[in-house]
């Protein structure tokens, strides 16, 4: 195959994980079919991505990296994550997603918080996520894995951390069979999200991009400063390494004379009949609009 269909058959994918076209050279046959992105093959690998993703995806806009996410690896078995090499990242992420009690009301998934059954593991250099009893797995590379391990070290001076419960307990299984009954955290709708987060990003320096249930069969996908919306219409819709995700109504700026103006465009995934409100702000963010993550990284081990 030559260069410039090579190019061109990892083009989309590149666009939606942040992976370099040497990385995935390898994965490309002899013929010049685009690259596509492999689902999840395990629910509960799709349930741990989309629990990850729903729990971190409020950290705001801080960089270029939609969720401090510099690319991304997704296998059928296995989602692996390059994070931001910035101490502050770590510490929203372990906080956002180590297990702990919290209060004691009716419904069981406020009990818990962070991700119900989460475990973590040093291999190496990696930082493996994984939920005792199960195949899901999230590898987190890029940054000094001892940064989690000092940080989940002293939020246990806070928190009543889980981790040292080797198996799940009874209020995270408990809060996990409700979750699973339940239609917030469809995981059929937000594993293949997340293994294209890129696609909800812009070129600028700053990126931010937010998820959550709607109510009913509606969901919110927002962006501060997204692509323009043709670009995400193929990479999420019926583009080559798309979801299949259709449009059914777009208010969209992109093609204007002037920047600002927010984009909506409602979509509709056939597999799930569930509706996705996506917004994209056009906010123009810059690294001076937002707190420095220099000065932020100085608060992380004090």
């Amino acid at each position: 195959m030559n260069c410039p269909t090579a190019l061109a058959a990892t083009e989309d994918r590149r666009r939606s994980t942040g992976e370099s076209h040497q990385a995935l050279h390898a994965l490309l046959g002899d013929h010049d079919q685009p690259l596509t992105i492999p689902a999840a093959r395990h629910a509960e690998q799709a349930r741990l991505e989309t629990s990850v993703f729903l729990n971190v995806c409020k950290l705001g806009g801080l960089s270029q990296h939609p969720l401090g996410i510099v690319r991304l690896r997704p296998e059928e078995d296995r989602l692996t994550l390059q994070l931001l090499d910035e101490p502050y990242i770590i510490r929203y992420w372990v906080d956002s997603l180590l297990p702990r009690t919290a209060d004691d009301s009716g419904d069981p998934r406020d009990r818990i918080c962070g991700v119900a059954g989460l475990r973590y593991r040093r291999e190496g250099s990696t930082l493996v996520l994984y939920r005792p009893g199960t195949p899901a797995r999230i590898a987190l590379t890029g940054f000094n894995p001892r940064w989690w391990e000092r940080i989940a070290d002293r939020l246990k001076q806070d928190y009543p951390l889980l981790q040292k419960q080797p198996d799940w307990t009874p209020q995270e299984r408990a809060a996990y069979t409700v979750t699973v009954a339940s239609a917030r955290e469809p995981e059929q709708l937000f594993s293949p999200l997340f293994r294209r987060i890129h696609a909800t990003a812009s070129p600028g320096p700053i990126n931010s991009t937010d998820a959550w249930h709607n109510g009913g069969a509606t969901f919110r996908l927002e962006a501060t400063d997204g692509p323009p919306c043709p670009d995400l219409i193929r990479l999420l819709g019926d583009g080559p390494t798309g979801l299949g995700w259709r449009v059914e109504h777009k208010m969209c700026t992109c093609r204007c004379d002037h920047t600002h103006g927010t984009c909506n465009i409602d979509f509709r995934d056939p597999a799930t009949g569930k509706v996705v409100q996506y917004s994209n702000g056009k906010w123009g963010r810059t690294t001076d609009d937002s707190h420095p993550l220099d000065e932020l990284n100085e608060t992380v081990f004090v």
